[in-house]
């Protein structure tokens, strides 16, 4: 299983409301449960016009489906090389 940062393209996402958030999470949820164990989400990152979406999947044409589904908009799909943080260096 491959981990994955997904970028959307939503304006005006960062004024989502927190009644917002919480439904497009039970879309989302919804989606993935119809789906199976091949496709997963991780979390999200709200930016004022974009989240940041990472998913755990066999393949990556999963999360373009899921994305179908559920009528997010789905801009990239790219495959996470590794990780860093702050204790990389050390």
């Amino acid at each position: 299983m491959g981990r994955y940062v997904v970028e959307r393209t939503l304006p005006g996402a960062g004024k989502l409301t927190d009644q917002e958030l919480r439904d497009v999470s039970a879309k989302s949820n919804e989606v993935l449960a119809e789906m199976g164990e091949d496709v997963s989400w991780v979390e999200s990152y709200v930016t004022d016009d974009k989240l940041y979406c990472v998913y755990d999947a066999t393949d990556p044409e999963l999360i373009e489906e899921h994305a179908r589904r559920g009528g997010f908009p789905c801009d990239q799909v790219a495959p996470v090389r590794g990780v860093i943080n702050p204790g990389t260096g050390s």
